[in-house]
């Protein structure tokens, strides 16, 4: 009997709240772009959708409820995916801000950022000197001194609200080994239950960097402390996404691509969409002879409560 293939979640962070949009036109933030690149990604194999808003003016990244629910029925009706949204936001929102959005569409799934850290992007804005919007490079610069918070409180906070009031679980992601602990501490005291999504995150300026050994390390502290009760997962920043998702996927891990961790396709090349990054990380696993897991494959192994239970 032949050994069924492993299955494989491939997450796609279609706009995120880093890249301005002076350094790709593929980045989308008005309501329908990130509708139309969130529905392509599906379709090119994603069944996890990472979602956050920005201002149809000027692209900033924005917490607004309204703004969200101007692209979430959309994806909803053309798309079986899991939508899932950001309670991480963008530099300077309150945690007050960063739940709004959540709060009022009840997803099945919610990033949950797993501790404090400095998150650091002001050397981005040394690469530009054209900017399309006046609120592109303070915004970058002004990251030397940001603090990324996520206390304990916080934490509770959003499990409490949205876990326990929506039903929502949650992308569990671990920019640095406290953050593993940190995930931990929080499981001991049943304040979070498995199956946990942990999301590994390499190559943020204030995180672990995206070195091949910190992959292992950061797998097998994982494994130590959460057993057979977690599904890893694998981001990484800019040029080393592909090189670094695609020694994850030979160790066990699920992925995520997308614009918001990197705008490159390939060496020197900017991506043309999202989809694009779908397509080809889709081609590295079955090349590794892996399968990509559907949407419902995604909800089985993550214990959602389904699409037909969220807010819009």
């Amino acid at each position: 009997m032949a050994r069924a293939k492993r299955k494989v979640i491939i997450t796609c962070a279609v706009t995120g709240g880093i890249h301005t949009p002076t350094m790709s036109d593929a980045v989308p933030y008005r309501p329908a772009d990130i509708a139309s690149q969130a529905i392509e990604a599906a379709q090119a194999g994603a069944s996890i959708l990472h979602l956050h808003a920005r201002d149809p003016e000027n692209g900033r990244p924005t917490p607004d409820p309204e703004v969200f629910m101007q692209f979430l029925p959309v994806i909803k009706q053309a798309t079986d995916a899991v939508v899932n949204i950001t309670t991480g936001g963008g530099l300077g929102m309150t945690v007050e801000q960063r739940l709004a959005a959540p709060l009022r569409a009840a997803p099945e799934m919610c990033s949950l950022n797993m501790g404090s850290m400095n998150f650091a992007i002001h050397p981005m804005a040394d690469k530009y000197s054209d900017w399309k919007f006046d609120w592109e490079e303070p915004f970058l610069r002004a990251s030397d001194d940001f603090i990324f918070r996520n206390t304990f409180r916080d934490i509770e906070t959003v499990v409490r609200e949205l876990g326990e009031g929506h039903g929502t679980r949650f992308e569990l992601e671990c920019y640095d080994m406290g953050h593993l602990y940190n995930l931990a501490f929080m499981a001991d005291r049943g304040v979070l239950k498995p199956p946990f999504f942990i999301q590994t995150i390499f190559g943020i300026l204030g995180g672990i960097g995206a070195d091949p050994e910190n992959v292992g390390i950061m797998k097998s502290t994982a494994d130590r402390l959460f057993g057979a009760d977690y599904h890893w997962s694998v981001l990484a920043a800019g040029r080393h996404q592909m090189p670094i998702l695609t020694q994850a996927l030979t160790m066990g891990a699920n992925v995520r691509v997308g614009l918001e961790d990197s705008l490159y396709i390939g060496p020197g090349k900017l991506a043309a969409s999202n989809a694009e990054q779908v397509r080809k990380i889709r081609s590295i696993i079955e090349t590794l002879d892996m399968e990509v897991a559907t949407p419902d494959d995604a909800r089985d192994m993550l214990a959602l409560k389904g699409g037909d239970r969220v807010a819009f």
